[in-house]
């Protein structure tokens, strides 16, 4: 029976993701800012007209607009996209200039942009963190226990006892390790290596597919090659090691974000199977059913998403002023406005493409497209 968490319950369970993960963004930006001695004007959560909001003795008005699908830090001085010097910069007093996000200098001015990404991982690490303190981490060998009927595993004759040592290439160390890269690959051709009675064999094989529909109804594509595991094992994790076993699972989960990534680009993956704030709305809600262990952790996988695309190097977002800034350190000089002007017209185009697509696949992952093709017939 598919079971739906509500309207209202999937609106509370997306601003309580959202929220919180927009806000430590954006303090990332406004701290760093504030450690360099540049004075921000607005410090904003949402989009939009101001539905509530102060001004503190800085200066700053803190405020929440009625769209709540991101938020921003507005700088003194910034007076342009392109955030250089203009004519309306030079004629500010020299103190308050000296205040500005234009006059300091272009390592500082990184540091302000990459501090909200940052912020992003740094939460998820301490979210993941406390999972590996109070579940500890995951060290099941590579060991095949054995494999399921009718497998590629079982067809390719693996059997128990051998264990797995790469996948197409790739080092595994752990079974989860091995879950990861074969869940992104349904149907690629790759090649395991692995060690039976002491001798280093290989073999290539496809990878196979499984089709999942989870309580909610959505339907799953993931890889598979039917290896059963030796009895799980799990090692305790003290506060000192915790981190570091965080930081490992997000570089592996950054790792998957970039080889989808890549999948999309290629033409491996359907585009179809991006989402957007829709489709993140509908997983919140349907997290938030699942207990609390699972919502938090999808706050923690939201926030790596959210850190991680504002690194990609497309001008708008975070990565593209870095990219200019990495530009303007090597040519010390910064790129010409009119040319960031383009490019900054151009990512924004992107962007909005970018959006109407995934709000596209969004309604018709909600069944939208299906009613109103019923409707039409």
């Amino acid at each position: 029976m598919i079971q739906t968490p509500g309207f209202l319950l999937t609106l509370l369970a997306f601003v309580l993701v959202i929220g919180p993960l927009v806000f430590v963004h954006e303090m990332g930006h406004y701290l760093a800012a504030r450690v360099f001695g540049v004075k921000s004007d607005a410090f904003s959560i949402g989009f939009g007209r101001e539905i509530a909001g102060w001004t503190d003795r800085r200066g700053t008005r803190w405020k929440i607009g009625w769209l709540p699908l991101g938020g921003y830090v507005r700088f003194a001085g910034d007076m342009s996209v392109v955030s250089q010097p203009s004519v309306e910069w030079l004629a500010l007093p020299a103190e308050e200039r000296q205040r500005t996000f234009q006059a300091k200098p272009v390592w500082q001015r990184a540091i302000i942009v990459a501090a909200g990404p940052f912020v992003n991982f740094l939460a998820a690490i301490l979210i993941l963190a406390g999972f590996a303190m109070a579940y500890g981490d995951s060290v099941t060998p590579t060991t095949v226990g054995a494999t399921v009927p009718g497998s590629v595993a079982a067809k390719a004759g693996l059997a128990p006892g051998d264990r797995i040592t790469a996948l197409g290439g790739r080092f595994v160390e752990t079974f989860d390790d091995m879950v990861r890269y074969v869940k992104i690959r349904p149907g690629e051709a790759i090649r395991v290596d692995f060690v039976r009675d002491g001798a280093a064999r290989s073999m290539a094989v496809t990878v196979g597919e499984l089709h999942q529909r989870d309580r909610f109804g959505n339907d799953f594509r993931v890889g598979l090659l039917g290896v059963v595991p030796t009895t799980p094992v799990f090692r305790q994790v003290g506060p000192l090691e915790a981190p570091l076993v965080a930081v490992r699972q997000t570089r592996d989960i950054v790792s998957m974000m970039v080889e989808t990534v890549g999948q999309v680009v290629s033409g491996r993956r359907s585009v179809k199977e991006l989402g957007g704030p829709l489709s993140i709305a509908k997983v919140s809600g349907e997290q938030i059913t699942l207990g609390p262990e699972a919502f938090v952790f999808l706050i923690a996988l939201v926030s790596i998403n959210l850190g991680f695309i504002n690194l990609l190097p497309v001008p708008m977002l975070d990565g593209g002023h870095l990219l200019f800034y990495a530009i303007e350190a090597v040519r010390r000089r910064p790129v010409e406005p009119e040319v960031q002007e383009w490019a900054y017209r151009g990512g924004l185009a992107a962007i909005l493409a970018l959006m109407l697509l995934v709000t596209f696949n969004d309604l018709g992952n909600l069944g939208l497209w299906r009613s109103l093709a019923g409707l039409i017939g």
